[in-house]
């Protein structure tokens, strides 16, 4: 594996979930000392925020869960898929979007739901892989939403840390779960 490994994160507008998801990844990342070895970011799917920075609420539950956290909205563009050995969405719609929009069926493949790594993921055909959107609700989606994302997150680091031992190509999902399409 050429090193580094480098994983996008992406959500609708960029400013809840996949910062979220981006700065608990870069936190494990850490923690496991793979820094250097695996590059973490996020953007979204559309640019309505790009400049902007994350939402406040996403910003207060990442520092209540101790998570470091600086991030300017961007836009997810095609070109990044050369870029970038894993993009990961975080609901079937930006699943959908990201696939559409890569360039090659090999580009398609490297899009990969986040709760699909999670442990306790639901069967496929269910919504239980998508991690929902908190932005029009209160500060108690924004937790769970974190909360999602940490347990995924563990799954991920797994299959990375595999895919970076092994040089073997990164699991589609843990053992037992499988992905919308």
């Amino acid at each position: 594996m050429n090193a580094p490994f480098r994983i996008c994160f992406v959500c609708t507008g960029n400013i809840c979930r996949s910062p979220m998801a981006e700065s608990v990844f870069r936190s494990r990342i850490a923690e496991e000392g793979l820094d250097g070895l695996v590059e973490v970011d996020s953007a979204g799917t559309g640019g309505w925020h790009e400049g902007h920075g994350a939402d406040p609420r996403t910003v207060a539950v990442l520092r209540a869960g101790g998570y470091e956290h600086t991030h300017t909205a961007r836009q997810f563009h095609a070109s990044w898929f050369t870029e970038r050995d894993l993009v990961i969405a975080l609901d079937s719609g930006h699943l959908r979007a990201l696939r559409r929009m890569a360039p090659t069926a090999q580009d398609a493949a490297k899009v990969r739901l986040l709760r699909s790594y999670a442990a306790d993921a639901a069967p496929a055909g269910e919504t239980g892989l998508d991690v929902p959107d908190p932005y029009y609700g209160g500060f108690e989606g924004f937790e769970e939403c974190l909360e999602m994302i940490e347990k995924a997150g563990d799954g991920l680091l797994e299959a990375v840390r595999t895919t970076l031992h092994t040089e073997e190509p990164l699991p589609l999902s843990t053992p037992g779960t499988k992905e919308n399409t």
